[in-house]
């Protein structure tokens, strides 16, 4: 590729074409190569709100670009991961991001420049960090130059991701913080409990545990302790399920017929036909083929029980062997190799064709280098194939890329995928279909066994396509049996039954995996001899990658928890990870409880209703393409982004859900509001009664008041009502003598009737009095007698009380005795 000129440096960077930027004028370019200060230095606690707990900045650098992205931006080096974070949006850039633990090998690299098209500016070597993730990412930092900034960041890796014990680990740093689990030794005894159908009644205990009182059976099979204190085998858990026909003598006899002592057991068992998934290590039978064990082949023959339905015979029995027949025989040299079923009761040998780690190893390689090659984030920041123009990569359906479909092809990483799906899918439908029992091992019986065990189950029994059940299945097939974890990622060790850890081994150039082909740009690429750090652990394989989740990938790959450190339970046991390390189930919980039905693990699509069985899958769907979550999430994220369509989904749940939360807040203001409204209606309700209430005692006493006057006035006297407070009454004597008023006061609770509360004044009452010369005598008789209600017929008074005043023998009117008026109610029916 021809170089260009680079413009000068006082142009400015809006001004430069795209075709300019591409060819690396663009933000790489913007970095001043030539100058030795260094940019504003940004305090490492500014990057704080990053940090996770106890993550430490160990190392900073300033001014360094993301080749991949021409990004620039701060490259940390903390105590847990390479951390890069965007100088333009003052955020972490995903790409840049890695776990320590996650590097699986790093250069030192210089690019020259042709010397005839050099800048007189321009140093003639760029400084260059290359790093390999084992998570597929190949990313390539640019450093400043005369800054010792790659030095520093450099030998900070070489420190950093090379523990030299377990225990230096992040996942120990950090502790179990919130994240703490139950014991891990209880919750396999919890899916034990459930296959033999006992959990409804009994739930595992620490106590349990410690007692060894957890052997329980049903008709069938039973729960073993005998290497509780892994004296059986180191690598298999402390319980184990067996045939309940077989003692544990006749186990500790077969146990040395099978290798690293990985006798067979049962790992599933179906609850209605009595069929079985088991698992164990190639048999010892040499390279004759002709080694034989009465143990063995008693226990093996144990896995066929009887129907449950009751029909007549014993159940067939298959020996899935996941290697090609060609590994099995050659094993025979080693001692090991494959039954015969000539000496296994109704049995028959399947071979499943499954590569060992080491081609898995090589495979990733090629996969690796074909996705930065092709990948719109190409380590080499140039323009890749999907840049100039090419077919976008559908989703993960890569027909149209033509050009290199048969470099993906040869990498064998789908054909791989494909023989252990294939194989799992024929496991599962031997059981399913025909209640046959199956009998799973490869080598060791810790690798592909344990991707065939563990993804037939999944097809098998509905519980494990759960949250809970998913969870149990790991902790059981992976973690309880042995799948050397430490080994396959690349983490320190025990080495043998003693307490030294290993170091993680690193060589120069020549590693498990290669460095892709850096192609050029501008110049050419060296490497500096002896600048190439790698894992050279033979034992580096990514099985686990093949067959789980992102998030589980990531989760094992950084190390951040301690669920899947160590090689073992007895390991994990011996280092006290459990109490040591924060536990990923706990992690994952809060994330679930926080994003209910959104979290990212939710399959919208599943319906437990449907799918309440075996799922056995027909071939066509068999046939994988790559996994654009995973593969392709670093290679090609916009193109992720924009075919996942259960990304989308998952997004418009979210949407529906925050929806659905405004909707019930406002349901739940309109019913406060409706509450508030009804209670300001009632109150009104009870003001208006009142009201009426103290309108109709106004008018009672208005009515009563009228006719006090009126009967008064009745008698001749004058009478006055006021409101002047107290009640006063005045009499006046007309006549020659001198006006003479009586006076009289009566407050407002000795009245005959409560007044309404509006009315605040007493009543006043004023009464004149006439002169008895003034009255005639036969008026007073006449009034007695017509008007008063209280005299009698007979000329007699009822009202002996009220002291009716009279002259002589003639009634003249009322004398003011108000105690008498308290004592009588009075009403228009009196006149």
């Amino acid at each position: 590729m021809a170089a260009r000129t680079p413009p000068s440096a006082s142009v400015p960077q809006s001004r430069l074409s795209d075709t300019e930027k591409m060819d690396g004028t663009g933000s790489w370019e913007a970095i001043e190569w030539t100058k030795n200060e260094s940019l504003g230095r940004t305090i490492s606690h500014g990057f704080s709100r990053f940090l996770l707990e106890a993550e430490e900045v160990i190392r900073e650098g300033y001014g360094v670009v993301l080749v991949n992205t021409d990004e620039a931006g701060t490259l940390l080096v903390t105590n847990y991961r390479l951390l890069f974070v965007s100088e333009k949006t003052r955020d972490i850039i995903a790409l840049g991001t890695m776990p320590l633990a996650v590097i699986e090998k790093f250069n030192k690299l210089a690019v020259k420049q042709t010397s005839g098209l050099r800048h007189a500016d321009k140093p003639p070597v760029r400084r260059l960090l290359q790093v390999f993730g084992k998570d597929l990412r190949i990313i390539v930092f640019g450093f400043r130059a005369r800054t010792k900034q790659r030095r520093a960041v450099y030998e900070a890796l070489l420190s950093c991701t090379k523990p030299a014990r377990l225990w230096d680990l992040y996942a120990f740093i950090c502790g179990p913080s919130k994240y703490n689990g139950n014991n891990p030794k209880a919750r396999l005894l919890d899916e034990y409990f459930r296959l033999l159908g006992i959990s409804s009644y009994l739930q595992p205990s620490i106590h349990m545990i410690e007692e060894g009182s957890f052997t329980l059976s049903n008709i069938w099979w039973r729960i073993s302790s005998i290497n509780s204190n892994y004296t059986l085998s180191a690598t298999y858990p402390f319980a184990l399920i067996f045939p309940k026909s077989i003692t544990d003598e006749e186990v500790l006899q077969a146990s040395t017929f099978r290798a690293r002592c990985r006798l067979p057991v049962i790992s599933w068992c179906h609850p209605g036909t009595g069929a079985v998934l088991a698992r164990s290590s190639q048999p010892l039978v040499g390279l004759m083929m002709n080694m034989r064990s009465n143990a063995d082949e008693k226990l093996v023959a144990a896995l066929c029980t009887q129907f449950a339905s009751g029909k007549e015979g014993r159940r067939k029995l298959y020996i899935a062997d996941a290697r090609p027949r060609k590994n099995a025989l050659a094993n025979g040299a080693m001692g090991g190799g494959s039954e015969s079923a000539a000496n296994y009761f109704q049995s028959e040998i399947v071979f499943f064709g499954i590569d060992n780690i080491h081609a898995m190893r090589e495979s990733l390689s090629r996969l690796r280098e074909y996705l930065d090659t092709y990948g719109t984030t190409s380590s080499d920041g140039m323009s890749s194939y999907l840049r100039h123009g090419g077919s976008s990569w559908g989703g993960g359906n890569l027909s149209s890329m033509s050009t290199s479909v048969s470099t993906l092809g040869d990498s064998g990483w789908l054909i791989h995928v494909q023989n252990v799906l294939a194989g799992a899918a024929w496991i599962a439908a031997r059981v399913a279909k025909e209640s046959a029992s199956v009998l799973v091992h490869c080598s060791d019986g810790w690798d592909r066994t344990t991707q065939l065990v563990s993804l037939t189950s999944l097809l098998l029994d509905p519980y494990y396509r759960t949250i809970k059940g998913f969870q149990a299945l790991v902790e059981k097939d992976w973690l309880a049996f042995g799948h050397p974890f430490s080994d396959r990622i690349g983490l320190p060790t025990l080495s043998g039954s003693g307490n030294t850890p290993v170091e993680l081994s690193r060589q120069s150039t020549t590693g498990s995996f290669h460095s892709p082909s850096i192609r050029q740009q501008s110049g050419s690429f060296t490497q500096p001899s002896g600048s190439s750090h790698t894992h050279s652990s033979n034992s580096y394989s990514p099985i686990f990658l093949q067959t789980f989740l992102v998030e589980f990938l990531d989760c094992v790959l950084s190390c951040r928890f301690g669920n899947f450190l160590c090689n073992s339970e007895r390991e994990r046991q011996q280092f006290g990870v459990s109490d040591a390390c924060g536990c990923l189930w706990s992690y994952l919980a809060e994330l679930h409880s926080s994003d209910g039905q959104s979290h990212v693990h939710f399959n919208l699509f599943y319906d437990p209703m449907k799918h309440d069985g075996p799922l056995l899958p027909p071939a066509a769907a068999l046939a994988p393409t790559l996994w654009p979550q995973f593969h392709l999430r670093w290679a090609c994220p916009k193109e992720v982004e924009a075919g996942d369509i259960e990304a989308k989904c998952r997004s418009m749940d979210s949407k529906l859900s925050d929806l659905q939360k405004a909707k019930d807040a406002a349901e739940r203001k309109t019913w406060e509001v409706t509450a508030a409204m009804e209670s300001l209606a009632s109150e009104l309700r009870n003001e208006k009664q009142l009201s009426s209430s103290a309108l109709h005692l106004a008018k009672n006493a208005s009515k009563e008041n009228a006719a006090i006057k009126r009967a008064i006035q009745s008698l001749g006297c004058k009478i006055h009502f006021s409101g002047s407070g107290d009640t006063t009454i005045d009499v006046e004597h007309c006549g020659t003598e001198s006006p003479h008023k009586s006076f009289y006061s009566l407050s407002k609770q000795q009245s005959v009737r409560k007044l309404p509360s509006d009315e605040k004044s007493d009543l006043s009452i004023s009464i004149g009095l006439m002169h008895n010369d003034d009255l005639p005598t036969d008026s007073f008789t006449r009034i007695c007698e017509s008007l008063c209600p209280l005299h009698s017929p007979d000329g007699r008074c009822r009202w002996p009380e009220a002291g009716c005043a009279q002259i002589g023998s003639q009634f003249v009117g009322l004398k003011a005795n108000f105690d008498a008026f308290d004592r009588l109610s009075i009403d228009d029916g009196y006149f």
